[in-house]
């Protein structure tokens, strides 16, 4: 699958994620049949534009963790995802650390490749 195909297929799998429901980058790649390339949904998910039709709610794509991955020193998309997580009624808890981490066990969403 080309640049442009990998795209759309995260693109489209991350739109099915319910409200009030998180996955990680490396479900979201298993779930396109490229489970090898959770950094490469990651990327996908930093071309989005506020413009992107339809809305692509990349809030709801965390680490493997539950952790809420940083976007680098000096940046704010940790904090803006987290505040778009818990404005749909999921629950983020801060870490010692600065960030912020949800519980897959209350809001993961992990459904079997190939049943979406």
């Amino acid at each position: 699958m080309d640049s442009a195909e990998f795209h759309a297929a995260v693109y489209d799998t991350v739109r099915l994620i319910p409200v009030c429901k998180v996955t990680s980058y490396g479900h979201i790649a298993r779930l396109i049949g490229m489970p090898n390339h959770s950094r490469h949904v990651g990327q996908a998910l930093r071309f989005l534009t506020p413009d992107t039709t339809p809305p692509v709610p990349w809030h709801r794509v965390v680490s493997s963790s539950g952790a809420i991955s940083s976007r680098g020193p000096g940046t704010n998309g940790a904090r803006l995802q987290s505040e778009a997580l818990e404005a749909e009624g999921v629950e983020v808890t801060a870490t010692g650390a600065g960030g912020w981490k949800v519980n897959f066990a209350q809001c993961g969403w992990f459904p079997d490749p190939g049943t979406i």
